[in-house]
């Protein structure tokens, strides 16, 4: 895929639009059906979540979620975070990924039983659908996105 352009899943046909972000702004419609895209942010970044902002950042995002529970202090979780940033690039329009500080927000890790890090949650539709630990290499954290974006 082109890194200067995203992909956008029409909200009434599902059709998959590639649009070159230069273009964003320029209102693109769907090629299928012509219906105007979604304007919802498009992520092409770790987003910094806490306990406060889970529920309106993962649960009601209409996306795919990738959720890194992290801590400044943990070298693996500092090793992963160039391979998160590059993806959110990669899949910007397809999926968000969100970064949780576990130090800082016990509520969140505590529901999800986040008991070592790094653990990254794995949510569709508002459910979480698989966990991975521990330091995965780029091609096993990208093997989980591909299994949830459509």
């Amino acid at each position: 895929m082109n890194p200067d352009s995203i992909i956008i899943r029409c909200k009434s046909c599902g059709t998959k639009n590639r649009i070159p972000k230069n273009r964003l702004n320029d209102s693109p419609v769907c090629g299928r059906c012509h219906t105007p895209l979604s304007k919802e942010k498009i992520y092409d970044y770790p987003v910094d979540i806490t306990d406060q902002t889970f529920k309106d950042e993962v649960i009601s995002y209409p996306g795919p979620v990738l959720v890194d529970c992290w801590a400044p202090w943990c070298g693996p979780c500092q090793m992963i975070t160039p391979v998160l940033e590059q993806l959110a690039r990669e899949y910007a329009g397809r999926i968000k990924i969100a970064k949780l500080n576990a130090d800082e927000n016990p509520v969140t890790a505590s529901q999800f039983a986040v008991q070592s890090i790094p653990t990254i949650l794995v949510f569709k539709n508002g459910k979480n659908v698989n966990r991975l630990v521990g330091a995965l290499p780029k091609n096993e954290i990208e093997k989980n996105i591909l299994s949830i974006i459509d």
